[in-house]
């Protein structure tokens, strides 16, 4: 595996496990929006399938507050 796709993939496991736990905790893409301090578009492009995928650790730290998980869990390949 190249590196190129190395960071393709965890940026594609990290938005995966964002929708995973926002959807657990039974949020809109709109109130972790609100929650997170980022917005509508922004988590929707983050979660988005297709998006390309460019966002900070402080970030992925923030989306995790607002969706009360260890940020740990966000770079968890089980699952996906």
């Amino acid at each position: 595996m190249q590196y190129k796709e190395k960071i393709d993939d965890i940026y594609l496991i990290v938005a995966h496990n964002i929708k995973k736990y926002r959807l657990k905790n039974k949020m809109t893409q709109k109130e972790l929006a609100y929650k997170s301090g980022y917005s509508y578009a922004y988590i929707r492009r983050v979660e988005g399938p297709t998006c390309i995928k460019h966002f900070s650790i402080q970030t992925i730290y923030n989306i995790a507050v607002a969706l009360d998980v260890d940020i740990k869990y966000l770079f968890e390949e089980n699952n996906i």
